[in-house]
């Protein structure tokens, strides 16, 4: 560690040793603290209310101080004053007035018909005139941290999604009309739906797939077996298809915070099976859904007897070939450290490495950073240290608050208000799939690499020595996707910045999970691609747009072109598992663990 020593006319850094931080032992009174911590947590959903107080405060005060600010909002207030009352007039009047206000692009709630006939309309137009005045006064003002005033907008835009005259059923058209139509039976069945789904939230209880979507038969149904199981995760090894396959088998890395069958969905959108059919030998990581038991896994634990684990199964069924290797979301952030490890130990068993809607640089991480400052983590913390987990849906709650208008209140209007019951579609019901995440092991991925962000500042240590993306040598394939609310693209664009190898870069149509599964013939897809050869200098993201062109259709064909050009040909079929080499087949894929509820 250096200290920094200022001379006159010039910067010298010194570098000092540093005393070791002093240990300090606990209290056990501080044990209550932390239960009484625990509690609100799961009161208020895992959010801190001295990150929601103090975010208000710093707006406020910075407000009061500003009063030219003040004068805008206030010109703000009488122009939207104005527009509604230009409107108000050409609509009672019989003119077919043109909306002053429009939703945003993922705001479904107003697509009823209905919404533009009067008093509907005006409703509308009121409330959307109100969240654009919020809007505005949210908007950072100097001095006011940045961080602060994305969260006062965001807290304004969840406060205002609650009133939208949507909600109400005595204001909402759809609703009137339905429930004229069906005398009342949609409200019934609404009624039903909310109990069984309170139910469930009270009681935490795992909902069976539905019929058509059984795990193993309908959804993961890819032939292989599994032929490695430790504590943490089962690897599968899927049946060849093909005559002979690429001499590299591929390996995914599939985040933890979810199961892995989202690259093994149904027949006609499976990742796992696209590259099979086209040739190449697929191992698959399937994580463990870990229990309070295994709350002290940690990040270190899934890199080592996750990931190298799983190579060194891989090098023992097809010895002396290296080795593609995919990580998807969480699970391509830990690949990432994995392979800087590799490249720094000398350990080059990787032909490859994808990174699919994974981010190594968090400073632009979206709106999941407003849920991450010091006050927050250590809410979340507590809130695990009492259960040994956070569980899956306290996550999903926080990625649904992102977009409330379309994946809260739109779905509840629909299922509460109208009855319908939701669709079920192999996506949906792997989102429905939860999982936990290991205390340890998520308090580590908070603080080091979203609080932090030690990955891409040189800061972040492996076994005690520190590590670099740069040190990475062998070729990468990077994935994005357009309309990523959990790793947005212009974040996972920026792996470009940090990394000096043959890169090549993919943007495609679709968001987090939609994006990654866009399968040949998925109607009306497109992506951009461009290839950055080594030592290349630097493209920031919006040039970098502006000048690649879209291409039609899938990117999963270049993918695996892509791959076949880092092979070295084709060789006979490997054998499934290595029984002489203590790796027989355990069982049939998709095994175990993805049961695991």
């Amino acid at each position: 560690m250096t200290a920094t020593k200022r001379k006159k006319g010039n910067l010298a850094v010194v570098p000092v040793s540093l005393p070791p931080a002093k240990q300090t032992t606990r209290h056990p009174h501080q044990n209550l603290d932390r239960a009484i911590r625990a509690a609100m947590a799961r009161l208020t959903g895992g959010i801190s209310p001295h990150s929601v107080t103090e975010a208000w405060s710093d707006w406020a005060m910075h407000l009061a101080r500003s009063p030219g600010r003040q004068l805008e909002l206030m010109e703000r207030a009488q122009d939207n004053s104005v527009k509604m009352m230009r409107y108000t007039t050409e609509t009672l009047t019989g003119k077919d007035a043109e909306h002053p206000f429009t939703p945003n692009a993922h705001d479904h709630r107003f697509q009823d018909p209905a919404w533009n006939k009067a008093p509907f309309n005006l409703w509308q137009q009121g409330f959307l005139a109100v969240q654009d005045w919020w809007a505005h006064a949210t908007r950072p003002v100097r001095g006011l941290q940045k961080q602060d005033a994305d969260r006062t907008q965001f807290q304004t835009r969840q406060m205002l999604d609650l009133l939208s005259p949507s909600n109400f059923p005595w204001m909402n058209p759809e609703i009137i009309a339905a429930t004229a139509k069906q005398g009342g039976r949609n409200l019934v069945d609404g009624a039903t739906l909310f109990t069984h789904d309170m139910f469930q939230t009270l009681t935490q209880s795992h909902e069976p797939a539905p019929e058509g979507y059984q795990i193993g038969i309908d959804l993961a149904q890819t032939p292989g077996k599994v032929v490695y199981r430790n504590h943490l995760f089962e690897l599968l090894q899927y049946s060849p298809q093909t005559p002979k396959v690429q001499t590299e088998p591929v390996l995914f890395v599939p985040a933890w915070i979810m199961k892995y069958y989202v690259l093994d969905l149904s027949p006609y959108n499976s990742m796992v099976k696209y590259l099979v059919d086209q040739g190449f030998t697929v191992f698959m990581i399937s994580w463990c859904n870990p229990t309070a038991d295994q709350s002290d896994l940690s990040l270190e634990d899934y890199r080592k007897d996750g990931v190298l684990k799983a190579l060194d199964a891989i090098n023992t069924i097809v010895p002396g070939q290296k080795v593609h290797a995919n990580g998807y979301c969480l699970g391509g952030t830990l690949l990432s450290i994995a392979t800087a490890t590799m490249a720094r130990d000398g350990d080059d068993r990787l032909a490859s490495i994808t990174l699919m809607a994974a981010q190594v640089d968090f400073s632009e991480a979206g709106e999941l950073l407003l849920f991450v400052d010091e006050s927050q983590v250590a809410f979340v913390e507590d809130m695990m240290w009492e259960q040994g987990y956070l569980d899956r849906p306290q996550m999903a709650r926080t990625f649904a608050s992102i977009r409330a208008e379309d994946l809260i209140y739109t779905r509840a209007i629909n299922r509460y208000f109208l009855g319908k019951e939701d669709l079920p579609t192999d996506l949906g019901v792997w989102n429905g799939d939860t999982t936990r995440m290991p205390a340890r092991m998520h308090s580590e991925y908070l603080r080091g690499l979203f609080l932090e962000n030690r990955l891409t500042a040189g800061r972040f240590a492996v076994e005690g020595r520190v590590i670099a993306l740069k040190d990475i040598a062998v070729p990468m394939f990077v994935v994005a996707t357009e309309t990523d609310h959990i790793a947005p693209w212009r974040s996972v664009y920026k792996t470009r910045l940090f990394t000096d190898c043959d890169l090549r870069f993919v943007l495609t149509k679709g968001g987090h999970n939609g994006g990654i599964l866009s399968e040949p013939g998925h109607a009306r897809r497109h992506f951009r691609i461009d290839d950055r050869p080594s030592g290349a200098h630097y493209i920031g993201p919006d040039a970098w747009l502006s000048q690649t062109s879209p291409k039609p259709g899938s990117w999963w064909p270049s993918y695996a072109e892509w791959l076949v050009a880092k092979s070295s040909g084709k060789v006979v079929l490997p054998t499934i598992g290595a029984a002489e080499d203590g790796l027989p087949p355990l069982e049939e894929a998709p095994g175990t663990y993805i049961h695991q509820v």
